[in-house]
């Protein structure tokens, strides 16, 4: 089953490029696969890896799917399914046109096996009615085709950078390795730095190499699953800021779909795809080079789709002890894909943990399953008709955390459907929209989740918007990053770094211009290599149009970039430039 989880993130793009593929010539029937067995199997493929993007009946992350294979050639399609940039890189109409309108590509996928791709095709063969909407009358009167038509700026800055490390590949072929997060702490006045391989490995950093921490799969057995997309497998870890004396330190995965009982469930008729799993492990010797200890699960959620599931997991780096905040763990808890999957009641409300930013105490024990605790402090702890490990909600997926160095102000990314990326200051007890909203507009889970719209004239006070904010002319996903507070660079202290994971792109905004009720502005920053002349960008770097750029720091603030298509990481060493020199 490895090798389907692949057609998921290629079907994404094949089908936008299908339907509306013009004058390709109508497939014949006979080049489809027809039998029973066959179309079964298409369909198990398709429900598990290509839903939470597409359907039937209407536009999502992609295109209506409805008639399909009667608008592009058999041949055709199972090419781009193969090596999709290759087939947008040639110059093919229907690709760039479709490029042009999602703006993203799909990586290659040369190791399919041909019988997976012919049947996902023969099950979406059995929808032969064409689709009544046209690419003119998808966008409603009022939808905003261009909802933030102001460029981001180039802020007159550049990055340098160097290469510090590269990861060892967890894949003979593909992504060959998945770093999704960096995490650094001192331990008797010693630093000790550590990455997480989303396939299955937490890596120490020692001495330059890679030494395997802890190994999932041989923790977690048959059940542990890092095959359905990109955000699954070992997803996220934390330690605990006490792990010197108590050995204790957090992680969230991934594992089958009725592993076991969930604690976070919906009704039994809505499939579950993926359950979420939070865990606690105890080190015997926190000053151990690889886990030996015990482990305790704290909870288990079912999520519909492989998407948005559980994402950051952090205390608060700014908390001392004696603060109500210390010791308390932040859990990102995306809607996995149930707002435009078909089931958008799941999420956006204050006794549903999807969509919304949890805040827990992991050594407590007053939650309903006893496993962990429910702080005093959180908005909700004593009202009987919500959940009170809920801070706030009304996020499509909570991606990554980050504070000021004075602790007074937390920061969420959140990933937008197909319009907006945003940059959120959390308040306890907030509802930040989704999927009534997306940014500072509107959007309807009962029309196109490709859509939006100007607020009402008369909007209702009971959402919080972003302070920032930007659009997919500029990228596809944000991933969050830092407020800097290091040396290296001065002109960009105090300043929240973040970029796109998509393209690579690297942004940043003044935290001193983000309020609540504003829009701070975006500027882009300029990458350049150490000893080299010219600037570059990770696109180029990593040699792939996805690069899945992710930001770390160590414990001298120093900042990180790395890009999780290829496994390199590298070290921000200098800025040059003066951000008075900002492009008008």
């Amino acid at each position: 089953m490895k090798k389907c989880a692949k057609t998921y993130s290629a079907l994404f793009f094949l089908s936008s490029v299908c339907l509306f593929s013009c004058n390709s010539g109508s497939s014949e029937e006979s080049a489809y696969l027809q039998d029973a067995e066959a179309i079964q199997h298409g369909e198990e493929l398709f429900t598990q890896y290509c839903a939470s993007c597409h359907n039937f009946d209407q536009a999502l992350i992609g295109p209506n799917l409805s008639g399909v294979t009667t608008e592009a050639g058999h041949e055709w399609l199972s090419k781009f399914i193969v090596n999709a940039p290759e087939v947008i890189q040639s110059g093919d109409p229907r690709a760039t046109k479709l490029y042009e309108q999602y703006k993203q590509y799909m990586p290659a996928f040369t190791t399919l096996e041909e019988q997976e791709v012919e049947s996902i095709l023969a099950y979406m063969n059995t929808y032969q009615e064409q689709p009544q909407e046209t690419q003119s009358v998808l966008i409603s009167a009022n939808a905003l085709q261009d909802p933030l038509p102001e460029r981001i700026p180039e802020s007159g800055l550049t990055l340098v950078m160097e290469e510090y490390l590269k990861a060892p590949p967890s894949a003979d072929e593909g992504i060959r390795a998945r770093i999704n997060r960096m995490v650094a702490f001192r331990q008797n006045k010693k630093e000790r730095m550590f990455v997480n391989d989303l396939r299955a490995n937490l890596y120490e950093i020692i001495n330059g190499e890679f030494k395997v921490f802890l190994d999932m799969k041989k923790q977690m057995g048959e059940n542990f699953m890092d095959n359905p997309g990109w955000g699954s497998g070992l997803a996220h870890f934390e330690f605990h800021p006490e792990f010197d004396q108590n050995g204790l330190f957090y992680t969230s995965h991934t594992e089958k779909p009725g592993s076991a009982p969930a604690d976070f469930a919906y009704h039994d008729s809505i499939k579950v795809t993926v359950q979420y799993v939070l865990t606690e492990w105890k080190m015997d010797d926190p000053t151990a080079s690889t886990f030996s200890g015990s482990k305790r699960e704290l909870f288990r959620a079912n999520m519909v789709t492989q998407i948005h599931g559980v994402q950051d997991i952090n205390f608060n780096p700014t908390a001392e002890p004696g603060d109500e905040d210390y010791g308390l763990l932040y859990i990102g808890v995306g809607d996995g894909g149930a707002s435009f999957g078909g089931f958008p009641f799941i999420p956006h409300h204050k006794n549903a943990i999807w969509g919304a930013v949890l805040r827990i105490n992991p050594r407590g024990n007053n939650s309903k399953n006893g496993q962990y605790g429910i702080p005093s402090i959180n908005p909700w702890v004593n009202d009987p008709d919500a959940l009170g490990e809920i801070l706030c909600y009304g996020f499509r997926n909570p991606h990554h955390f980050a504070w000021e160095p004075s602790g007074e102000r937390m920061y969420v990314t959140d990933i937008g459907q197909h319009q907006i990326e945003e940059v959120n200051i959390v308040v306890p007890g907030g509802d930040y929209g989704w999927p009534e909203r997306e940014g500072t507009f509107m959007i309807s889970t009962a029309g196109k989740a490709n859509q939006v719209f100007p607020l009402p004239e008369n909007d209702p006070d009971k959402f919080i918007y972003p302070v920032a904010q930007y659009d997919h002319d500029e990228g596809n996903a944000i991933i969050g990053g830092v407020v800097y507070q290091g040396k290296a660079m001065p002109q960009l202290q105090g300043k929240f770094i973040f970029g796109d994971i998509v393209n690579g792109r690297v942004f940043f905004a003044d935290t001193d211009e983000m309020e609540l009720g504003k829009q701070a502005p975006i500027h882009s920053l300029q990458l350049r290599l150490k000893n080299e002349r010219d600037t570059t960008n990770f696109q180029t770097l990593s040699g792939v149009p996805r690069v899945a750029l992710r930001f770390g720091t160590d414990t001298n603030h120093d900042l990180y970039l790395f890009t999780k298509s290829d496994g390199v990481i590298y070290k921000a060493v200098g800025c040059e430039g003066n951000e008075m020199a900002r492009t008008e």
